[in-house]
C-alpha cells in the first residue's frame, strides 16, 4: 500500500480552490461535537458515545470548492473494520485532483459528461485495486458535484445526500440518491467485479435557496430514530441556520446515546436562473 504520511494536509488553497480532507483515524471526535466552516460550506462531526462502546471513528470526508460559489466537489465516506479503505480512497482522489478540478471548470455539459468516466478510471486503476486488496475493511463512498443549477452524484454504498427546498418538501421529496447496501470500496470492492456496482445521476436544483446535505448513516440509525427520514432532518435544517441546525442534529444523536459516528457536510446554493416548470403552471 502506498505511503499516506503526507495525505492529510488539512485546509489549503490551490489556485483559489479551498481544499480540505479528514479521516476519523486522525481525530476521532468521540464524545465531542465539532462544527467547522470552509468558506460557505459547513462540516459537522460527532464520533459517537464512548459510554455506548465507541472508541474509534471510521468516517472521512473531502471538500473542494470555489470560494466564488460556482461549484463544490464533496465526498463523504463511512468505512468499517478499519479506516484504511477511506484513507486509500482519499489518497486516490488526491492523485486525480488535477484532472478532476480541470474537468470541473469546463462547460457544464462537458464536465458532467466526463466526470463519471474520470472517477471510474481512478477507481479501476490496477494499482489502486491492488492496494485495496491489501487493506483491512471497506468503505461506502458518496461523491457530490454541484455546478451551476445542477447536481451530479456518484454513490457506492449507503451514505446519504438530500436537498431541502420548500417546493420539494411539499411533495415529500428530500433524497438525492438511494442508499444501497452491500456495495463498498476496499478489501471487498465493487470495482473488482466484472461489472462494478454503483449509482449516479444528475438533478436540477430549484429556484431560490437549495440546502444540500450529505451524511453518514450514524444520523439516521440512531437509537429512538430521531432522524430516520428526510422529513425529520428537514424539520431542523429548514428552519435554522446551517451551523445551528447541525449542532442540534449532532447534540440530539449524542443525547440518544448513538454509538456510530456521524459526519455531515451542508451548504446553501441560491439559484437565480429559470428552472423546469410544468407546461400548465
Amino acid at each position: 500500500m502506498p505511503s499516506i504520511k503526507n495525505l492529510f494536509r488539512g485546509i489549503g488553497m490551490n489556485n483559489s480552490v479551498i481544499e480540505f480532507n479528514w479521516v476519523g483515524s486522525q481525530e476521532n471526535f468521540v464524545d465531542k461535537i465539532d462544527i467547522s466552516n470552509f468558506s460557505y460550506v459547513s462540516l459537522g462531526r460527532f464520533g459517537g458515545n464512548s459510554k455506548a462502546g465507541q472508541y474509534k471513528n471510521e468516517d472521512a470526508c473531502l471538500i473542494w470548492l470555489d470560494p466564488f460559489k460556482t461549484w463544490e466537489f464533496t465526498v463523504i465516506m463511512d468505512a468499517h473494520n478499519t479506516a484504511l479503505s477511506a484513507e486509500l480512497v482519499l489518497q486516490q482522489l488526491e492523485r486525480g485532483k488535477k484532472d478532476i478540478q480541470a474537468l470541473i471548470i469546463l462547460p457544464i455539459d462537458q464536465a458532467f459528461r466526463e466526470i463519471e468516466s474520470t472517477l471510474l478510471s481512478l477507481f479501476q486503476e490496477e494499482q489502486f485495486l491492488e492496494d485495496c486488496r491489501k487493506v483491512q475493511g471497506e468503505t461506502a463512498c458518496l461523491i457530490v458535484l454541484r455546478k451551476d443549477k445542477y447536481i451530479w452524484w456518484f454513490s457506492v454504498g449507503d451514505c446519504i445526500s438530500m436537498i431541502f427546498h420548500e417546493e420539494l418538501a411539499k411533495l415529500g421529496q428530500y433524497e438525492i440518491n438511494q442508499r444501497q447496501f452491500y456495495e463498498w470500496i476496499g478489501q471487498v470492492n465493487t470495482f473488482n467485479q466484472a461489472i462494478p456496482c454503483y449509482s449516479s445521476g444528475i438533478r436540477e436544483l430549484r429556484k431560490s435557496v437549495n440546502r444540500i446535505f450529505l451524511t453518514t448513516d450514524g444520523l439516521i440509525e440512531c437509537p429512538n430514530e430521531p432522524f430516520s427520514s428526510g422529513k425529520k432532518i428537514s424539520s431542523i435544517m429548514n428552519f435554522k441556520e446551517i451551523d445551528a441546525g447541525l449542532t442540534m442534529l449532532l447534540q440530539t444523536v449524542k443525547d440518544n446515546h448513538v454509538r456510530d459516528s456521524t459526519t455531515v457536510i451542508c451548504w446553501d446554493v441560491n439559484i437565480t436562473q429559470e428552472v423546469t416548470e410544468p407546461s400548465d403552471a
